[in-house]
């Protein structure tokens, strides 16, 4: 799996992140899913320098003119709840994809609350057979619910390019995915990467429950 870690260099990216991050800011919902949502486009701005293009002329009012468009099928996936202003961000960009959704949540398998376990319970998605597929996920903490995700999806059809997009990403949760998707085939983008997790499984620093900043405690 390559590896993308879009915060390592100094771009507008990083205010988006900080923002997210900052206690002080973070509980404003609304600019919480936008930052997000934001974050989404410029994850697929640099993911769009990869994809394949062909010439095309288009009529102006004055003359002909030359462009150049990408032509991949792609289809953008995510895992609800908290993936959602991150699909969206790209979904603003990539405005002719597909779109597909997957119903996962975690849960303690243990009363210390130190194991935790994945549980699929909804898909809806095109088929998937030779497409682009984007799979995003705000949270890459174990990298277990974004494996899951894309096992899921593949009751749908074999994606003939897999890429994965986070807005944190701890590296525990990298390293799992690099043995579960071994090669330079899928790529990973991250737009910050974190140095680990605490015993509950939460990245460090990370930014909290992601799902519940954006849209409220659950219960």
């Amino acid at each position: 799996m390559k590896v993308f870690d879009l915060g390592a260099h100094n771009t507008v990216l990083n205010q988006y992140i900080s923002e997210l991050r900052d206690v002080k800011v973070q509980g404003d919902r609304m600019r919480f899913r936008r930052n997000v949502q934001r974050i989404g486009h410029v994850m697929a701005y640099e993911i769009s320098k990869t994809l394949t293009y062909k010439a095309i002329k288009v009529q102006t009012p004055l003359a002909k003119a030359e462009a150049s468009i990408p032509v991949d099928d792609i289809v953008v996936g995510t895992v609800f709840r908290a993936g959602l202003p991150l699909h969206q961000g790209f979904l603003d960009i990539f405005d002719k994809a597909g779109n597909a959704f997957v119903s996962a949540y975690r849960y303690y398998t243990d009363r210390e609350c130190h194991n935790i376990d994945v549980h699929i319970e909804y898909i809806a998605a095109p088929c998937l057979d030779g497409c682009t597929f984007i799979l995003v996920d705000p949270m890459l903490a174990t990298g277990e619910s974004m494996e899951l995700a894309y096992k899921a999806f593949l009751t749908k059809g074999i994606p003939g390019r897999l890429i994965m997009a986070s807005v944190i990403a701890a590296r525990e949760g990298i390293d799992h995915l690099q043995k579960s998707f071994p090669g330079d085939d899928v790529e990973l983008y991250c737009a910050a990467i974190d140095p680990e997790l605490n015993e509950r499984r939460y990245i460090v620093p990370g930014l909290g429950d992601a799902g519940d900043l954006m849209y409220g405690e659950k219960i």
